[in-house]
């Protein structure tokens, strides 16, 4: 036995040394280029986990195999390098790392570094867009890119209104968006994130004014993955999300309904019995207090005399709701040589909302490809994507607040329809519709992408052809089913077909003349661009069909009245373009732009636009006699540019007379028949303007781009002055105009300022923690600066010395709200205001006439905020990584519409469901109450516009959290893995912050849109 513990001893001890044999340690110091050393730095052994870092002296000490070793020297700011570990002591000089001013950014029809950019671009992380769970990559910029503000609603689809620098014109204020090269202003719904490449966001008119007439409001260009050398690739991701609610409105169950009910007839002094809702009290008046006290609240068993619908106790928001569910897979394939490349993706995407039956789903294809023929002279290929969504939606949440809770969603017997009875109002039960709108989606078919060939013609001259093509195609087939929900019924039934065709084509031809020595650089492009767009819709309905079965509800089945419809709409662009780059001495930047723009939609007087733009930019950082100064920056840029951009958003006729047939204003009896069916001509709706014009939108922009210390911190400033002219508008006119009334006119001005700030820090800390935080704050300032004298008065006012002009777009006018009257003393002493009483809304007498009238009312809320922000953090320990988005706004006034459902029982009608928050409304005993006294009639005229109803929106809101771990590589080998990530995340997880004044759920949504989930998602990145 002693001799086995010997051996074994002996054995241990042998293994111990051949091991220590095998490895050796080596040792070294690392520092820049100029001698500093750098502590800090990662040293690992390629291909194993094995590392180590640099102390505070630079100098490392790394245990390595005793041959074939590779040591890996990265630090974050600086060239990654290799070397072979071939001796004891190894010391290394890592050069900075220009890649981030290096990175090739796409501004249009060319591309160029970041660092010569004069011109305000964003560039987008599209990898922090990624972790986001939604169908629109564009609402998940949201606090990303400071002037650019984006609010969205939680409907499946993820639709997302993006402004970028403010509200620009009057009319449609979105963006452009080039995917690829392809013009599109909407549809980003039905891109899949996972194709996106890069994204930049063009914001200044000097950056978008090669886009000319379309660039007024700014652009975005998104390029989608191409396939890279290095062999096939192939990677998987997917992810299940779940969703819920983030808070709902606290509506009045069937006893407290009946409570609020019982106090608005005592308050108006009638007997609470004769309501007619089926309620019944049992009541007295305290002798003591003088004030009536309810005892009981009875409510008949049955609502109907044919009991069958039976009294409940409903909570609609409960019953029109579920937990939603998301899911998407993504796959791609991708390759390349030195003679092309391509890439296969695939996608899925669905989310059943958190309202019961709604949902959109999307099933993508993409194939981008490139090839090089006759030995890389020539070029081509394409992108192509395939996409099919399919989306069920409802606006059904205000229904939902309203309907009564007494009522029952079924029958008795669990097969009809609940519903309102008599004396109810004629609200329809929320989940009928849902159930019923069920099978009325909308399918849509979309070809999106391009074609192009590239020809080396001459050094540094290549001409290029691209030919575009947005091709989509909605169906949809909505049946209006038979129904009887209480008094509601729908004796026929009816189907509804429409079908609409949209084909976009974009034809481009350029040449591109690059050119450089030691101290010049020439980057040159003309070329012409024709766009064309084509549009027809047909609708088709049919009532009366014997089933309401989906095989059998067509056109041809139905045996009632058939009804149809159809429209065509064409419009084109033909434009000139150019553009020139200039650099001396990679300090010294000029770019000049010329855009001249051809439209159909305008008239013949000014058919022709012409959009130019110079911007300038000096590298500082670069001057010999600045670095002799300080060398504390790696990049410090001064750029200003100035540049016009257009916008052609009108309506394709807007230059044209109309004449339409109405019957009723045009028949006459022209034969003198005096009996039949008259003669009847046609009316002119609408009056051509031939001087229709572009609008036109000038805009000054001055920055500064910088980074410090290896590009460990970086950020830019930006001041810009956008001045828009021209503004398209279609102005209400007044009757005595008659026919022709209706007339396009360019007439408007407004003036947009703003400030934009960015900074951010990536560093390293030790080897082991990695850090990357970005923020933005932006503030901007718009007003309207000119409008017609004949629609002066259309956008708020008061018709006289009160309008919109100097004021931001789409500001509120109306009374000043001064509390409530609390005392009979406040009552008697206040300014004569019709049906002022103790517990009602005192309004401010503004013009001290002794008299609360429309002359009292004033500009009370400005839409736009003070100013929005966003904080991106990016952790990194090992190989875990955490990552949270927040976004914010400041202060800003928003009109809580939900107000009129929770504070009041009668300013918008009073028999249908109210919110909870008027249990709490004043009374003699609750007098210190800031919620107006429940009244059965509304004798105040308190659905009046008022700042009762304005409150703070401002927010700070945790948008999205997510925690990953990323396998080590060495323990994925041997399954052939190249990288394995799983991951959990979630989006709109908190409101962090809200102003106390704020009464509803969410500042960000006060009215009744479809709300914003809470998010929960668990998920897996794949790479082979």
């Amino acid at each position: 036995m002693k001799l086995k513990i010997y051996l074994l001893i002996l054995s241990v001890c042998c293994f111990f040394q051949l091991a220590n044999a095998q490895n050796r340690t080596v040792t070294g110091k690392v520092t820049d280029a100029e001698g500093e050393v750098l502590p800090g730095v990662n040293v690992s052994l390629k291909g194993t986990a094995t590392a180590t870092a640099t102390d505070a002296r630079g100098q490392y000490t790394l245990t390595i195999p005793e041959t074939g070793a590779t040591l890996v020297f990265s630090y974050l700011g600086f060239a990654t390098q290799e070397v072979a570990a071939n001796t004891a002591t190894i010391d290394i000089t890592l050069q900075t790392d220009s890649k981030q001013l290096d990175e090739i950014v796409v501004t249009g029809y060319q591309s160029e570094r970041k660092k010569d950019l004069t011109g305000s671009v964003a560039v987008v992380d599209v990898n922090d867009l990624r972790k986001q769970a939604v169908a629109n990559p564009i609402k998940a910029l949201q606090g990303q890119v400071p002037g650019v503000y984006i609010t969205s609603n939680g409907s499946p689809s993820a639709p997302a209104t993006v402004r970028i620098r403010g509200i620009g014109t009057l009319n449609d204020n979105d963006p452009l968006y080039i995917i690829d090269g392809v013009p599109s202003k909407s549809g980003m719904h039905e891109l899949n994130q996972a194709d996106i490449e890069s994204m930049q966001i063009l914001k200044d008119a000097a950056a978008a004014s090669i886009y000319g007439s379309r660039a007024g409001n700014g652009v975005i260009i998104i390029t989608t993955k191409r396939g890279k050398q290095g062999g096939t690739q192939a990677s998987v991701n997917a992810y299940t999300s779940i969703s819920s609610y983030l808070n709902k409105i606290d509506m009045l169950d069937a006893d407290g309904y009946g409570r609020v009910l019982w106090q608005a007839y005592v308050n108006k002094g009638i007997d609470p019995n004769s309501n007619g809702l089926r309620y019944q009290f049992e009541w007295e008046v305290n002798p003591q207090t003088n004030q009536p006290v309810l005892n009981n609240i009875f409510v008949a068993e049955y609502l109907n005399p044919e009991q069958t619908i039976k009294a409940a106790n409903t909570n609609w928001f409960n019953e029109i709701s579920r937990t939603g569910v998301i899911q998407n897979y993504d796959a791609q394939v991708s390759n390349g040589n030195e003679n092309g490349h391509y890439l296969l993706s695939l996608g899925y995407f669905d989310n059943k909302g958190i309202v019961k039956t709604t949902g959109f789903n999307r099933i993508s294809a993409r194939l981008n490809s490139d090839y090089k023929l006759f030995k890389g002279a020539v070029t081509v290929g394409q992108n192509l994507s395939l996409t099919k969504t399919r989306e069920v939606s409802a606006d059904i949440i205000n229904s939902a607040i309203q309907a009564l809770p007494i009522i029952p969603v079924r029958t008795v017997d669990g097969k009809g329809w609940g519903g309102p009875v008599s004396g109810m109002n004629d609200r329809q039960n929320p989940v009928r519709v849902l159930e019923d709108n069920k099978q009325n989606a909308y399918n849509f078919m979309r070809v999106f992408g391009n074609f192009f060939a590239d020809v080396n013609l001459a050094k540094g001259l290549t001409f290029r052809s691209n030919f575009g093509i947005d091709y989509g195609n909605f169906t949809s087939r909505n049946w209006q089913k038979k129904y009887v929900s209480g008094y509601l019924v729908n004796d026929v039934n009816k189907t509804i077909n429409v079908q609409t065709h949209n084909v976009k084509t974009n034809w481009t031809n350029s040449l591109n003349y690059k050119w450089e020595n030691k101290d010049h650089k020439v980057d040159a492009f003309v070329g012409t661009e024709y766009f064309s767009e084509n549009v027809s819709s047909f609708m088709a309905s049919r009532e009366g069909y014997v089933l309401e079965d989906p095989d059998y509800m067509y056109i041809d089945a139905g045996t009632g009245i058939k009804d149809n419809s159809g429209y065509g709409l064409k419009n084109t662009l033909f434009s000139y373009i150019s553009r020139v780059n200039y650099i001396f001495r990679d300090r010294y930047l000029f770019t000049a732009t010329m855009r001249y723009d051809g439209s159909s939609r305008f008239g013949k007087n000014n058919k022709y636009g012409a959009f130019p733009a110079f911007s300038a930019g000096w590298r500082l950082s670069e001057e010999p006699f600045f670095k002799s100064v300080t060398n504390i920056f790696d990049e410090l840029k001064l750029r200003g540019s100035w540049g016009i951009n257009g916008n052609q958003q009108t309506d394709n006729r807007a230059i044209y007379n109309i004449y339409l047939p109405n019957y009723n204003i045009t028949s006459y009896d022209i034969n003198g028949n005096k009996s039949g069916v008259l003669p009847a001509g046609f009316y002119l709706f609408q009056n051509a303007n031939p001087n229709l014009r572009w609008e036109q939108a000038e805009m000054l922009d001055l920055g500064i781009d910088y980074s410090i210390a290896n590009q460990k911190l970086y950020g830019s400033i930006s001041y810009f002055d956008k001045k828009t002219k021209d503004i398209l508008i279609d102005p209400p006119y007044i009757g005595v105009l008659g026919e022709g009334g209706k007339t396009f006119v360019n007439g408007a001005s407004m003036r947009n300022q703003g400030l934009e700030f960015m900074v951010g820090h990536r560093s390293n800390i030790g080897r082991d923690w990695r850090i990357d935080v970005t923020g933005n704050f932006d503030i901007i300032r718009s007003k309207v600066t000119h409008l017609p004298a004949s629609v002066v008065n259309a956008y708020g006012g008061n018709g006289k010395d009160q309008n919109i002009l100097g004021r931001t777009f789409g500001s509120t006018y109306g009374y000043v709200a001064d509390g409530l009257f609390k005392t009979q003393e406040e009552v008697d002493s206040h300014a004569t205001q019709q049906g002022k009483g103790l517990g009602r809304i005192r309004y401010t007498d503004l013009n001290n006439d002794g008299v609360v009238d429309i002359n009292d009312q004033t500009w009370i809320a400005n839409p736009l905020p003070k100013f929005t922000y966003g904080f991106n953090a990016n952790i990194g320990y090992k190989n875990f990584d955490l990552s949270f988005l927040l976004q914010g706004v400041g202060n800003v006034d928003v009109v809580n519409g939900a107000k009129y459902f929770t504070d009041f029982w009668s300013v918008t009608e009073s028999s249908s469901n109210k919110g909870a928050r008027l249990l709490n409304a004043w009374s003699p005993s609750n007098a210190n109450s800031t919620i107006p006294a429940v009244s059965l009639t509304d004798d105040n005229f308190e659905n009046r516009m008022s700042t009762y109803f304005i409150e703070n929106g401002t927010y700070l809101k945790l948008r999205n959290a997510q925690l990953g771990y990323t396998f080590p590589a060495s323990a994925l080998s041997k399954l052939k893995i190249k990288s394995l990530r799983l991951y959990v995340g979630g989006d709109n997880l908190l409101i962090i912050y809200k102003s106390k004044s704020f009464t509803g759920l969410d500042p960000e949504s006060p009215a009744f849109g479809y709300p914003n989930p809470t998010v929960f998602t668990g998920g897996i990145n794949l790479r082979f």
